[in-house]
């Protein structure tokens, strides 16, 4: 498989602070890869570098074979690549309907856009429900569902998800992975930062672990799953 996303020796700084640390990491078309790591790793500061949100200090980011540090992120979204961020960030004051709107804003193929609606009505079935509420009203689960299903409306090549089960409760993670796992079986790139390693590690094909800033670990996500290390420091074992 070719690669569609690929990161060398990237560096990202927080003025004199190095967030990340010269970092390589490869993203096939159609996989599904993940980076796993504790709280303040990098990992998130990785994924909005290659969103468009933060510039590196120095290394390369290639997406889809043209370099793109420092591309702005909404120049990003008509190349592709969506980004859902940690928090979910729907907009609370608007409805499901006009935040699946919002998704779609680079787009002009009304027809397809309404397709696309009720294909992530059928994805989403709570947010059928939902429809004229306002986002800011619903759970963190049915926002969290929004959030994903706002990125899709873009029609991505590659997503970018930032911590999808972050202060869900499990049954509602579950569900979350589930719908991840749908999304990628229709082709689109995925680039998962999760802190819950065990359900990262058994959805995705390849997998990073990361610690302060750089990655020190690498290889398909069952084989880092059964690794010793890995079971110690993130599967509490």
């Amino acid at each position: 498989m070719p690669a569609l996303l690929n990161l060398e020796k990237v560096e990202v700084r927080y003025g004199g602070i190095r967030a990340v640390k010269g970092i390589d990491l490869t993203v096939n078309e159609g996989e599904m890869a993940c980076i796993v790591g504790a709280n303040g790793a990098g990992k998130t500061t990785t994924l909005k570098a290659v969103a468009g949100l933060l510039e590196p200090a120095a290394g390369s980011i290639t997406y889809a074979g043209k370099s793109i540090a420092g591309v702005r992120s909404f120049a990003l979204v008509r190349q592709g690549l969506a980004l859902v961020p940690e928090g979910r960030g729907v907009f609370g004051q608007l409805t499901v309907a006009e935040n699946l709107a919002m998704g779609a804003y680079v787009r002009d193929d009304e027809h397809a856009v309404a397709e696309d609606r009720e294909r992530m009505l059928g994805l989403f079935p709570r947010l059928k429900e939902r429809y004229q509420q306002s986002a800011g009203t619903m759970s963190g689960g049915e926002q969290q569902m929004l959030a994903i299903a706002r990125a899709l409306m873009s029609r991505p090549r590659l997503l970018l998800l930032d911590e999808p089960s972050m202060g869900l409760a499990p049954l509602i993670v579950e569900k979350i992975f589930e719908t991840i796992a749908a999304v990628a079986r229709t082709g689109v790139t995925i680039l998962l930062v999760e802190q819950n390693a065990r359900m990262a590690l058994e959805t995705c094909q390849r997998a990073y672990v990361m610690e302060s800033g750089e990655i020190t670990l690498t290889g398909p996500a069952r084989d880092l799953l059964d690794n010793p290390q890995v079971r110690a420091a993130y599967l509490g074992e």
